[in-house]
């Protein structure tokens, strides 16, 4: 790097490494991934200086191997900033507002999976069982009726599979190989490795996609779209005649497969995590229930209104948020053109990782960050108070773009599932906290019994 050297760490780098990398021992550091050049951001001060006061510069997305290989850089979440990327992303906001959380009607779709989602645990009768399959696919749900217009019964196996091997993927993406593929992509044509399970599991999705929205736009009428993938094929027909339309089949599926996965593994893990928690700490569950019981009652659906009125309840799902850092490092940025941080010069094209995890374990703005602690969202009057250093769906213009519908989907399912079970593990098995890595942190697999209040 010109000008003042950026600290170099040599060794090599996991997931786990650079997470617990905090701001106490540097704010900024560069790595060397194999001859990519990258730098990782510690801390809410260095992080809020590069997505919000360079929000532009650093908006970009790292030309890695892995990305190419995977979606050709097109699609929406990993498009490198410029046309495309406003474009899809601009539809997207729009899509989820039209047919998602702008309806008024919305909410009463997210409350009625929920009432299948109560339902499918009921049926265990207060038996040991693992949440994970349920929460995925009730939360799926919201995602597909906006991307579909329809959801997916619990027995559907083959959308089960797809929401399986894209979980898969979420794990695959941080492992050592595909480090190794992005270092040397040469390897790629080596027959073993997971990588190569990654792109055969990607392939697979592919194809099911493209079955899938074949079906769902078979009785389209142009400019009356009913859910996202007619609403694309509109733009498409609009700018049919550009050639530097970005607007294809192709990333069409592109973007339908990153809108599932970031809609359903995030949200499905923060639900997960919060249950362990419920299940781990009595006291705390209890004291969520105590508020449910007071604004909601025992047989009225939660209700977003009542949201404003439940601040113990908000500050748990927060310190959920915090506390277990769904995704650690968010999505790789990149720089579009030279700039300067903390007096460190980064070089146009320097793959940049958020370290998001040290920003909510940063002891500058949070006091004893290793402890699970809801009160520390409570004022003095037990209201319910926003943090600056909370940034679970990142900073700056490549945040991500389904954060009111992921709080909807949080709210409504979590309080609905409170309301009707207390959770607690099986007798005298203690769960195990460590979380699995990947690109996102998943708990490791659990056993809950939900019995009826």
């Amino acid at each position: 790097f010109p000008g003042q050297p950026v600290p170099v760490l040599d060794n090599p780098v996991v997931t786990e490494c650079i997470i617990r990398l905090t701001f106490r021992v540097v704010e900024i550091f560069s790595l060397d991934l194999g001859g990519i050049s990258a730098i990782v951001l510690n801390g809410y001060d260095a992080v809020k200086e590069c997505l919000v006061h360079q929000s532009e510069i650093f908006a970009d997305r790292p030309s890695l191997p892995l990305f190419k290989k995977l979606t050709n850089m097109g699609g929406l979440l990993n498009s490198k900033y410029g046309r495309g990327w406003t474009e899809h992303r601009k539809l997207a906001v729009n899509t989820f507002r039209i047919f998602g959380y702008g309806q008024r009607s919305f909410e009463h779709k997210i409350s009625e999976e929920s009432i299948f989602f109560l339902d499918a645990i009921d049926t265990y009768k207060g038996r040991p069982f693992d949440l994970k399959h349920l929460i995925t696919n009730a939360v799926s749900n919201i995602t597909n009726l906006i991307i579909f217009g329809e959801r997916f019964t619990y027995e559907d196996t083959e959308f089960q599979h797809m929401i399986e091997i894209f979980s898969e993927n979420i794990e695959l993406a941080a492992s050592a190989s595909v480090f190794l593929y992005n270092a040397f992509p040469w390897i790629g044509i080596l027959p073993f490795g997971k990588h190569q399970q990654l792109f055969k599991n990607a392939a697979e999705v592919y194809d099911f996609l493209h079955e899938l929205i074949e079906r769902v736009s078979e009785n389209r009428k142009p400019q009356s779209p009913r859910h996202f993938v007619d609403a694309y094929l509109d733009e498409m027909d609009c700018n049919e005649n550009d050639p530097e339309s970005t607007y294809s089949r192709e990333n069409l599926i592109f973007s339908v497969g990153e809108l599932i996965i970031a809609g359903t593994e995030t949200t499905t893990n923060v639900l997960r995590w919060a249950v362990l928690f419920m299940a781990l700490y009595p006291n705390i569950q209890g004291q969520v229930q105590k508020e449910i019981d007071l604004v909601i009652g025992p047989n009225k659906m939660p209700a977003l209104e009542e949201k404003c009125k439940m601040p113990y309840t908000e500050a748990v799902l927060h310190e959920v948020l915090r506390f277990c850092n769904i995704a650690p490092l968010g999505i790789f940025h990149a720089t579009s053109k030279d700039t300067v941080v903390r007096g460190y010069s980064i070089p146009e094209g320097t793959t940049v990782i958020t370290n998001l995890y040290s920003v909510h374990f940063d002891e500058k703005y949070w006091s004893n960050p290793e402890v699970f602690f809801p009160e520390r969202f409570l004022d003095s009057n037990g209201q319910f108070v926003k943090k600056d250093a909370f940034v679970p769906f990142s900073l700056g213009r490549r945040h991500c773009l389904g954060e009111q519908l992921a709080r909807m989907e949080m709210f409504l399912f979590f309080t609905s599932l409170l309301q009707r079970f207390h959770l607690c593990f099986p007798h005298g098995v203690v769960p195990d906290l460590k979380p699995r890595l990947g690109m996102t942190l998943q708990p490791q697999p659990y056993l809950i019994c939900a019995e009826r209040r």
